[in-house]
């Protein structure tokens, strides 16, 4: 079982900046990698980003790509996303959630795929 509990959330003007984390319970942090979701009012949830286990590769949706970036501490249990020259489209719930190492490589864009997920933490762009 992976408890995970984001934070960093809140309000920004277009070009700023945020960082969110996302702490994780449990000793087996390491055999999960990580993504983040958000998802928007009336809209679906959808892939931000991706880490691997232990950071050797890195995913990105198209409309983040060169202004995220995700990491992982696996020390420390957290996994974070660097949120750059922020956009009113950008305003979402990001979420972040845990999938077996295993399983990464066939179904890591896939909200469905993820086993464990937090509960969220609201990102608003103001423009």
């Amino acid at each position: 079982q992976v408890q995970l509990v984001e934070s960093g959330g809140g309000l920004v003007q277009a070009g700023g900046s945020l960082r969110l984390s996302c702490a994780a319970s449990g000793r087996t942090f390491s055999s999960y990698a990580m993504g983040w979701f958000r998802q928007a009012p009336g809209k679906e949830r959808e892939f931000v980003a991706t880490i691997s286990w232990n950071s050797g590769s890195t995913y990105y949706a198209d409309s983040v790509k060169g202004r995220f970036t995700i990491s992982r501490d696996n020390a420390k249990n957290t996994v974070y996303l660097q949120l750059n020259s922020l956009k009113p489209e950008d305003t979402a719930v990001y979420y972040c959630a845990a999938i077996l190492a295993g399983r990464w490589y066939s179904g890591r864009r896939d909200v469905g795929s993820y086993d464990y997920w937090g509960q969220g933490t609201q990102v608003t762009v103001s423009s």
